[in-house]
């Protein structure tokens, strides 16, 4: 298994890229939010989401073998 998968931005997949940005974006929104004093009860659950994408996507990447794709790339 290759945990750089999981910690190295470069060997990330879309979804777990996605989730990271998505998470860093809520975490700046939530501190912006705190100092201009408001509160959304369900902005939590954002992280939620965000942590389930970055799941799915890191199960997605770990099960990944490059020797299996059936598609060409183009260079």
């Amino acid at each position: 298994m290759e945990w750089s998968k999981v910690f190295n931005p470069k060997a990330m997949n879309s979804f777990q890229f996605i989730a990271l940005t998505g998470i860093i974006m809520s975490l700046l929104a939530h501190v912006l939010l705190h100092f201009l004093g408001k509160d959304i009860e369900s902005f939590n659950y954002l992280y939620l989401c965000w942590a389930v994408l970055f799941v799915f996507g890191t199960i997605q990447n770990l099960r990944h073998n490059p020797e299996d794709d059936d598609h060409h790339h183009h260079h």
